[in-house]
């Protein structure tokens, strides 16, 4: 584990010995943040091209690495677009991905960008401030979509039951333009309740409106295959993920590429994928120690994910492990 300023890598030596950086070698991180994880990489040699859709980040970070300047490329671009950036500086193929989905402290604690429910500022919740992805905003979501829309959105994203009711009172109660206005409906729509309880649906909606913002299951969909076939035969995608909807689809896509047989989900027929693409290193994620989540409490539902792209598709057997990190 290491810290960049406020912010703490999560699961720090289980990505290093994961990736095992070498020196030369290249690896992409998708999701710079405060860097933790790249200065990793860079301080065992290794060269790297990180991506991230928040540029206030990138400037931020770029100055807390500058003793390793020539060992690191920067892009300003979400990580679901690292095809087609990645060979333009020289990454066509690399040993290394790293996506760490999380959201960085810096950004949580910001009540600028509306991610949090514990202080009050505006609903925003775009990952990319700069207008120039053409996301709508929070506040724009909750005051102009219908209520229909609104409960599609809390429930598949942020699994609450009772979204309908949740929808139907924000359309009743808007504008709604700050995230204590938003924490307050959230609260009286509930009902009398413990207080933990509000707080757990608070966190849902306001994660199912980041995911809506921003488009993140698309993105990991995108990303997952963009970095595993920028992978060289024996490079290593780690994937950190924080809730479960993102954690499935990491799951799903190594267990896809991984056996000969795939079984879809929620399908009796098993589907021939022709070839093996990839050798899941973990069968099962890898999660934090209960000292990592005593220091570090936002580290709780990370899940690392690893897995080896194939030297041989055509020889590999589903029963065989490679050798790697065991948890």
């Amino acid at each position: 584990m290491t810290e960049q300023g406020n912010h703490i890598s999560v699961l720090y030596d289980e990505v290093m010995e994961a990736l095992n950086p070498q020196p030369d070698h290249l690896y992409i991180d998708g999701t710079l943040g405060a860097g933790g994880h790249t200065k990793g990489i860079l301080e065992r040699g290794g060269r790297v091209l990180a991506f991230d859709w928040d540029l206030s980040t990138i400037e931020i970070t770029r100055k807390t690495l500058h003793n390793y300047s020539t060992q690191v490329q920067y892009h300003h671009a979400n990580y679901a677009e690292m095809a087609k950036w990645a060979p333009y500086y020289g990454f066509g193929q690399v040993d290394g991905v790293l996506l760490d989905l999380g959201l960085s402290s810096r950004q949580l604690d910001d009540p600028q960008r509306g991610f949090s429910f514990r202080a009050d500022g505006p609903l925003d919740m775009r990952f990319d401030q700069s207008g120039h992805n053409g996301r709508m905003t929070a506040a724009e979501i909750v005051n102009t979509f219908s209520a229909h829309a609104l409960a599609d959105i809390f429930f598949k994203y942020g699994e609450i039951r009772q979204s309908r009711k949740l929808a139907r009172e924000i359309t009743n109660q808007r504008p709604l333009n700050t995230t204590k206005e938003l924490l307050d409906l959230i609260n009286n729509t509930i009902g009398r309740g413990k207080r933990q309880r509000h707080s757990q649906i608070a966190a849902q909606a306001f994660q199912a409106l980041r995911i809506a913002v921003n488009k993140e299951l698309e993105a990991v969909e995108r990303g997952l295959q963009a970095g595993i076939d920028l992978l060289r035969p024996g490079g290593r995608i780690a994937v950190i993920s924080f809730h479960s909807l993102e954690d499935r689809l990491v799951k799903q896509t190594f267990r896809k590429l991984s056996d000969p047989y795939y079984n879809q989900p929620k399908e009796k027929l098993f589907v021939n994928t022709s070839h093996i693409v990839l050798q899941r290193i973990t069968r099962k994620p890898i999660t934090p120690s209960a000292a990592e989540i005593k220091h570090n409490p936002r580290s709780r539902s990370a899940k690392l994910r690893v897995a080896e792209k194939v030297t041989d598709p055509e020889q590999q057997h589903p029963g065989r492990r490679n050798a790697g990190i065991r948890r």
